[in-house]
């Protein structure tokens, strides 16, 4: 029963202070993005999970869910605890998932390198898209007869979007303006590649350059958009924002197990 206390303990004090974290930098977003509604959202979701985590920890340390007297109470509390032992389970497994394809490079010379957007946070690009356009630019310095499809709509007050963003530092960088090919349309990672799809072929290799958290579900996406022949590219990401931006992956990859995009 000590162990039990202990590890019930360390439980809850580790889900409270990543609740805290979380906040923090999810409040910031929501206040910075031009996509605050979607951010808030997220936000919603992420915490829905943390209550899970922090209900799997109160059992752990006090047998919260069974202390009913009654058989039903008792009953109704099994049921519970097992959900939730249910929705933790996939949660972890999702986030060992996920970071197993952060280390997964496969990049390989090809004629097409697809570099996924990010929003942006007043009109600036975020660390994690300045590291994707670090990784990107590397690889076209190394592969000259590359080209870059530059993907992300989702515009600003003054009409800026993420593919003009990034045109724009790609092009201080010294990558020339005839390899480099703006998709500003798209508003999510499914349109990111569905538009693009319509601008190479989807049979040939490509590249896809994105922040290593995103990269699983990336590729499943571009999978889906009909791309058979995927080169992976993971740029290294903000080690500051690297929590909420896992947890929006499993967010978003619990949503495609429940509804197929």
């Amino acid at each position: 029963m000590k162990q039990r206390r202990i590890v019930g303990d360390i439980l809850i004090a580790l889900t409270v202070a990543f609740m805290t974290y979380l906040s923090v930098i999810m409040v910031y977003r929501i206040n910075t993005v031009v996509l605050s509604s979607n951010a808030a959202m997220m936000f919603a979701a992420e915490l829905i999970i943390c209550v899970f985590f922090l209900l799997f920890a109160l059992d752990i340390r006090f047998g919260l869910l069974t202390k009913m007297k009654s058989r039903i109470g008792k009953a109704i509390g099994w049921i519970v605890r097992i959900f939730v032992i249910f929705i933790v389970a996939v949660v972890l497994f999702l986030t060992v998932k996920i970071c197993a394809g952060c280390f997964i490079n496969t990049a390989a010379p090809a004629e097409n390198v697809i570099v996924l957007g990010n929003a942006l946070e007043n009109g600036k690009p975020t660390q994690d898209l300045l590291l994707r356009l670090d990784t990107a630019a590397k690889y076209l310095e190394e592969n000259p007869g590359s080209v870059a499809i530059l993907t992300g709509g989702n515009p600003d007050e003054s009409g800026l979007t993420e593919a003009a963003v990034m045109h724009d530092i790609l092009l201080s960088r010294g990558i020339a303006e005839d390899r480099m090919i703006l998709e500003d349309k798209a508003d999510t990672t499914v349109t990111n590649f569905k538009n693009t799809a319509m601008l190479i072929g989807t049979d040939e290799p490509v590249v896809i350059v994105t922040s290593n958290y995103h990269m699983d579900r990336a590729v499943q996406t571009a999978e889906n958009a009909g791309f058979s022949n995927i080169l992976r590219l993971p740029a290294p990401s903000s080690v500051i924002t690297f929590g909420p931006n896992m947890m929006a992956e499993v967010v978003a990859e619990l949503g495609g197990l429940l509804i197929k995009q």
